[in-house]
């Protein structure tokens, strides 16, 4: 069946705290504990001003700078957005944010990153929201950008240029660089014909969006075309990464279904599961994911 060949690479497990209706002593007392269980490979956390499921306000704490406070509870851990919104910052600026957090996780962020979509919250803040051809455009300018400033040229003076539309650079320099040689790997949270061109270009991996857990059909037609346009443009599918992501809920039968679908995510391929768990909950839901999803998930899969 297509779709249905395990990854090449090993598993990996990470946490997702959505950073919404949530306060940061809580955020902080929970990666604080997933420091100290051993039980995830990874942290993650999204992009939003406000609560994505309210057409307007509702609190969200920024992913940035909140990870740059986190990553110290949770040493040797990867880090990563999934995803940033790139209608939010200015490209030169990712960059600069992306390079602390590299240093900060000795080389582990995973820079996920998306062309943006929430109208409500981009009309509240007053952020433009172009037409999906040009936020592509956008986001290929960004790509070009980070790409750019994450090279060993941009390490020293005389620095980078880069023509481009909307963020040319002119000996642009990114002092001090990346840990991680040729900067954090970047995923791109894309579904359609021009993300998944941009991504066979850009990429390091893909997640799958985050308001689709648990969709195996879904990650396995997307996999299978993000695969093919690889082989196309003559890159090994194997070194590409494919994430996975479920929703632990707040009970047993929620995390029984969350791991269910996590097995099967990795059965179709995922080399890395994102394990949601509400972030107000604190850090009982994230120990009751540890043992009830990805402690379970790591057994069986070996």
């Amino acid at each position: 069946m297509s779709g249905m060949t395990p990854a090449a690479r090993p598993l990996t497990i990470g946490f997702k705290t959505t950073p919404v209706g949530v306060d940061l002593a809580t955020l902080d007392a929970t990666w604080r504990r997933a420091g100290e269980l051993g039980a995830f490979d990874a942290g993650w956390v999204n992009d939003h001003l406000s609560d994505a499921s309210l057409e307007r306000g509702g609190a969200s704490i920024e992913p940035m700078t909140l990870l740059a406070r986190l990553s110290h509870h949770v040493p040797g851990l990867w880090l990563g957005t999934a995803v940033l919104s790139n209608t939010f910052r200015h490209p030169s600026m990712l960059a600069k944010e992306a390079t602390v957090i590299d240093n900060a996780t000795g080389g582990r962020f995973i820079l996920g990153l998306g062309a943006g979509w929430h109208v409500g919250e981009h009309q509240t803040f007053g952020i433009a929201l172009p037409p999906p051809a040009e936020r592509f455009d956008r986001l290929e300018s960004t790509l070009r950008v980070l790409r750019a400033l994450f090279s060993e040229d941009a390490r020293r003076p005389p620095g980078v240029d880069l023509d481009d539309p909307f963020a040319p650079l002119r000996g642009a320099t990114n002092e001090p660089g990346t840990v991680r040689p040729g900067g954090p790997r970047i995923w791109l949270g894309v579904g359609k014909r021009r993300g998944i061109e941009l991504a066979t270009r850009y990429a390091d991996g893909w997640p799958m969006p985050g308001n689709m857990p648990g969709d195996v059909g879904y990650f396995i037609a997307t996999r299978d075309e993000i695969r093919r346009a690889l082989e196309a443009a003559g890159r090994d599918p194997d070194d590409f990464s494919f994430a996975g992501q479920v929703a632990a809920g707040l009970d047993a039968a929620g995390r029984r279904t969350a791991l269910a679908q996590a097995e099967a995510f990795v059965r179709a391929g995922a080399d890395h599961v994102i394990v949601g768990i509400p972030a107000a909950a604190g850090p009982g839901a994230l120990e009751a994911a540890a043992r009830e999803v990805a402690i379970p998930l790591r057994e069986r899969i070996g």
